[in-house]
């Protein structure tokens, strides 16, 4: 084991490397504001383009001049994509990512961004809805995707939310709406664009998604293009906003592009990787060229290589005072920090993910769902691990938004001990796959439902401990997170235990992220499992913090009780608990299995708190802030109506004007939708 002192130098060694490399790279491929040329009201703001500024004012008339809040920049030097001499045109592949800020208030939002490629940088429009993109004429050539946030009838606009692409005119040849794919670019959240044209097919092909999150599998928009009747030999590449009558600040960051095509008479697209390691600085070559604003990026990894050795340092230091200490062993905490070492999840390779599950062997088979296997694994880096791969044979663009949907949000919010860690991923070939931290003794359905002696095994003391957990999860969810997470398929089948039978909540597949007080949510089919949806949710399709609430209510009475959300005979479970209520019996319904072995008051606070989560008026449960306050009885209890509350609904179907009771479904039997993603399990 090398010395404490060995380790410094190498440390020190590595960090004088990195810095150097980074001179050297900074010297030669990071850009700054002298690799532009930026034209009206654009300007380089540390590592971002800025393309426009605040108005002071809206406008009320089309402006004449670029403080009507036009913005362009370019890369300094002239892009070929013409090669008369082998009669070859290029392809080219883009990356790059934007936000749109609203800034003056009660202004309508500005016209838009566009990635613009022109043979002539310095013609400029000025109308309303253009984009400050080129003027159309004989002698200049463009090509455009535009970004429009806009709504213009004269320019041919779908809405005032689509994605464009413009050759040598404003009047697009294809359009898309983004809202229609979840995509807002008015919600001011950081967005990621892919732009790819191959010139062999004669097509672009533009992908849309938030900041963070892998390229969707299926582009936002295709569309047939041949630039070699349009393009000049060289083009100048950037980028063009404008706010109009309007007012937004419209800001680009991370930027690649790369032409391909002239080494050869095959057209290869060097396409972009969804890799959370990649570089967002490429050299050029003979044949590609890459912008990034990326002297940042290069020292932000050397820091992070200096402090990944320094902890690895630091817990190798640790590992031996434990192993002198305890005569090898090593303790569960110790195993935790371990875990928390890196906190970024890991990229592992196929090989690795069928090495560690002995090629997806069957016997290690530990979980099935409706999108996912999981396997029980042994990685040599991370110990015992639970590998969660997607469906094969099912791999649909459903699959892969559920994917990368779990993954994003895991990544983005997990500093909690009551979820379950995402360790590593794996995207290769044709396998989407999620490594998390084992679990050894399984779900909670698994074993509250057990018909063995597993289910003794939860006694009354751990099943507060579980409630209290999950409670203090989901409020770290919806209150805590930078981003505002609703679970939308909270169960007992998706609550993990650990060795120590404290829970962790899994399974993040269908999550939706929001800014925190969102004015409005999406409508969307419920998804979920039946038993726990709340009856708002299963009508309107709309879900918030409020129908999680519900799901948990329904948790916290299925733990106290043993009973099943919907038992073999059609009994629901919230509908016996409010007969109960009514008929104040609640020790009746306490778990049999229990044989008594509970403490009454804390079983009743846990039916009465689970019965304020499930009123059928959503504007009367608490929040999971509160919920979890009434369990530790630091809030006083809320008080319940004297029998089940009814609430009528309106059902939310087309040229549908019915109202029908909470606990009716639209065929007359209990908890049940048409056309909806609801498992029975």
């Amino acid at each position: 084991m090398p010395s404490n002192s060995t380790k410094l130098f190498w440390a020190l060694l590595i960090f004088f490397i990195c810095t150097t490399l980074f001179t050297c790279l900074s010297s030669s491929t990071s850009f700054n504001n002298k690799d532009f040329i930026f034209l009206g009201d654009a300007y380089f703001k540390n590592t971002s383009i800025i393309l426009t500024q605040q108005a002071s004012a809206c406008s009320s008339s089309t402006s004449t001049s670029y403080s009507s809040g036009v913005g362009r920049a370019f890369y300094k030097y002239p892009i070929r994509f013409l090669d008369f001499s082998i009669n070859n045109v290029a392809s080219f592949s883009c990356k790059f990512s934007f936000r749109i800020d609203p800034s003056a208030p009660h202004c309508a939002f500005g016209d838009g961004l566009a990635f613009l490629i022109t043979s002539n940088p310095g013609s400029v429009s000025l109308s309303d809805g253009f984009m400050g993109m080129p003027v159309s004429n004989a002698q200049d050539s463009f090509l455009a995707v535009e970004f429009d946030t806009s709504f213009n009838a004269n320019l041919g606009d779908i809405n005032g939310n689509h994605v464009s692409v413009d050759l040598n005119s404003v009047l697009s040849v294809a359009s898309v709406d983004s809202l229609s794919r979840g995509i807002d670019f008015k919600s001011g959240r950081k967005m990621s664009v892919w732009i790819e044209y191959s010139h062999s097919e004669k097509m672009i092909r533009v992908w849309v998604g938030y900041f963070g999150f892998l390229r969707p599998l299926s582009p936002l928009l295709v569309s047939n293009i041949d630039i070699s009747k349009s393009f000049k030999e060289f083009m100048h590449v950037g980028f063009s906003a404008s706010n109009g009558r309007g007012s937004a600040v419209h800001v680009v960051d991370e930027w690649q592009f790369r032409t391909s095509g002239f080494v050869s008479s095959s057209v290869v697209v060097d396409r972009f990787t969804d890799d959370l390691e990649e570089c967002l600085i490429c050299l050029s070559g003979d044949s590609s060229m890459a912008l990034a604003l990326g002297g940042f990026v290069v020292s932000v990894m050397c820091v992070i290589a200096f402090l990944r050795l320094y902890f690895v340092c630091m817990r190798n230091r640790k590992r031996d005072v434990a192993l002198k200490s305890s005569e090898g062993q090593v303790s569960r905490f110790q195993r935790f920090q371990r875990l928390q070492a890196n906190k970024i999840p890991k990229r592992l390779s196929l090989t690795e993910i069928r090495s560690a599950t002995k090629g997806f062997n069957r016997k290690r088979i530990i979980g099935a769902g409706a999108s996912a296997v999981v396997y029980e694994g042994l990685l040599p880096s991370l110990g015992s691990v639970a590998v969660k791969r997607f469906s094969e044979v099912k791999r649909t663009s459903a699959l892969y938004n559920r994917f990368t949907n779990e993954f994003g949000t895991m990544v983005g919010c997990r500093r909690h001990k009551n979820l379950v860690q995402l360790l590593g991923w794996c995207c290769e070939r044709n396998e989407l796959v999620l490594v998390y931290e084992y679990m050894p003794n399984g779900s909670l359905n698994r074993i509250l439902h057990s018909r063995t002696r597993a289910t003794k095994l939860l006694t009354w003391e751990r099943r507060v401990h579980i409630v209290l957990g999950i409670s203090s999860a989901l409020a770290y969810l919806h209150e805590e997170c930078e981003k505002q997470i609703i679970h939308r398929d909270l169960k007992t089948s998706n609550i993990m235990l650990d060795d120590d039978f404290s829970p962790k909540l899994g399974d993040f597949g269908l999550a939706e992220v929001y800014e925190h007080s969102p004015k409005a949510r999406d409508v969307t089919l419920p998804a979920g499992t039946m038993g726990y949806l709340a009856p708002e949710y299963v009508y309107s399709g709309i879900p918030s913090v409020n129908t999680d609430v519900y799901s948990f209510g329904v948790v916290a009475l299925e733990i106290a009780t043993g009973r099943r959300p919907v038992n073999d005979d059609g009994t629901v479970l919230t509908d016996w608990m409010w007969d109960v209520w009514e008929k104040r019996n609640l020790m009746a319904a306490a778990d049999p299995t229990l044989m008594g072995n509970f403490n009454r008051v804390e079983m009743e606070r846990i039916f009465l708190v689970g019965l304020s989560c499930v009123h059928p008026n959503q504007e009367r449960r608490p929040s999971m802030i509160e919920v979890a306050r009434m369990l530790k009885g630091e809030a006083p209890l809320r008080k319940l109506p004297a029998s089940k509350p009814t609430v009528r609904i309106r059902a939310l179907s087309e040229n549908s004007e019915d109202m029908r009771q909470p606990n009716e479904g639209l065929d007359g039997t209990p908890w049940s939708t048409p056309g909806t993603h609801l498992s029975k399990n």
